[in-house]
């Protein structure tokens, strides 16, 4: 049986000052992402705009990120990493600012959908430089490092929402500067800018008939983390009226999430990829129907954002891990593992105008619909066939967020390591 990957002792193995700036500046950025990506939402509640609306303006955000993983690799290509950093990051600091300044509703839906364009983007340029400077016996480690920096930088962000004061000016403000520091530790990095592929479609009817399992959990697992940043905030605040518990729940939950990537990772890799998909569909069901439930403790929300981290993060690796096992060698994994990033971000974005238009109607609407998607793909995933122990692959950790390069860096690619794998049977 293959083994979980190891993430312990990764400085005694490899030296990470030639990547510590991409890390800082992959913290930055997830401090300001994570940050503002939950206040948009609450901020816009307390506007009185109604959730429909504030549906469609979060998936701008979305939007943009779909439009980066196919356009911005050309435009990176073209101009250069160091350039094309500072041009997005500059991208993302004057909507920022400009959201600070004035409020209309075309206006920051334009404003959200260039700064997803710009925030993936940035992720693209890092993790391109990740894989360039990653070895085939380092890149497993150096992308667990970068999914737990990710993890927590953006958890980090959640606590900043408590600052006092003029809350608006303060947090724009604030993920503008954090901005500015990614770019302070990127414009001096030596390291080789790679050569970057173009994004190349793939048929998703082909690939549905290749990978269904993979392909829908995606989609759903997408669907799921857009949904979590964009629309539960709200909905907390409505029920609680507290930008605080909104704080602490979604840091519980990130965190919830970042824990979860290990004991899935070995679990499925014992036994398999769909009863561990389908697992976290019901769980996801039984935690979404206890949120139905008035509760007041705010030991009791943390507890559920734990838990509900524990579950909606997970799926997306639990999907691309399903892939590698059924995929075999003569086709592009490369490619596919994109496409199911490409869906991902597809459900990402579907996600809050749905949701929106639900919670509009009915203030639990979030978690009934959570629910069903979770029996769904619960029995979707045990209808499929299992995959033979002899064919699995190793599960990989995924960050919450990532560009369309992140599959590069991802150890199942290689030839070598698969053998390492299957001698370690």
């Amino acid at each position: 049986m293959n083994e979980h990957i190891n993430t312990h002792s990764y400085i005694e193995k490899f030296s990470l000052s030639p990547v510590s700036s991409l890390f800082f500046a992959i913290a930055f950025l997830a401090i300001g992402y994570g940050m503002i990506l939950t206040y948009v939402g609450v901020y816009l509640k307390d506007l009185g705009l109604n959730d429909a609306v504030i549906g469609l303006i979060n998936a701008s955000f979305f939007l943009g990120a779909i439009g980066s993983s196919i356009f911005s690799q050309k435009i990176i290509s073209s101009v250069g990493h160091i350039r094309s950093f500072a041009t997005f990051a500059s991208l993302m600091v004057i909507s920022f600012l400009i959201q600070a300044l004035f409020f209309n509703e075309y206006l920051w839906a334009l404003l959200r959908f260039i700064s997803g364009f710009a925030f993936y983007a940035l992720l693209i340029i890092i993790e391109s430089w990740l894989n360039e400077k990653s070895s085939q016996t380092h890149r497993g480690k150096i992308l667990a490092i970068y999914t737990i920096i990710f993890y927590l930088a953006t958890a980090l962000g959640q606590l900043f929402l408590n600052i006092k004061g003029d809350t608006t000016y303060i947090i724009f403000i604030l993920g503008s500067v954090l901005i500015l520091f990614s770019v302070l530790f990127i414009s001096m990095t030596k390291i080789k800018e790679p050569i970057l592929k173009p994004f190349e479609k793939y048929s998703f009817p082909k690939l549905y008939s290749v990978v269904p399992l993979a392909l829908t959990g995606s989609f759903i697992g997408g669907f799921f983390v857009g949904g979590f940043f964009t629309m539960i905030p709200i909905y907390l605040m409505q029920k609680y009226s507290s930008i605080e518990i909104v704080s602490i729940f979604m840091a519980c939950s990130i965190l919830g999430g970042l824990i979860s990537q290990w004991p899935i990772g070995l679990l499925s890799d014992k036994y398999g990829r769909r009863k561990l998909i389908a697992f976290n569909g019901f769980y996801i069901c039984f935690i979404c129907l206890l949120f139905l439930f008035s509760i007041s403790s705010v030991i009791m929300i943390c507890i559920l954002g734990i838990l509900l981290g524990f579950s909606i993060f997970s799926i997306y690796p639990l999907s691309l891990s399903r892939a590698n096992d059924v995929v075999d060698e003569n086709k592009d994994i490369v490619e596919i593992s994109r496409s199911l990033l490409f869906t991902y971000g597809l459900g990402s974005f579907i996600s809050p105008i749905f949701l929106g238009f639900g919670l509009y109607y009915y203030p639990e609407f979030i978690f009934i619909v959570f629910s069903i998607l979770g029996i769904f793909i619960g029995f979707y995933s045990l209808s499929k066939k299992r995959i033979a122990d002899d064919d699995m692959s190793v599960f990989v950790n995924i960050p919450v967020a990532s560009g369309g390069t992140v599959v590069e860096l991802d150890p199942r690619q290689d030839l070598e390591y698969k053998k390492e794998n299957e001698n370690e049977e």
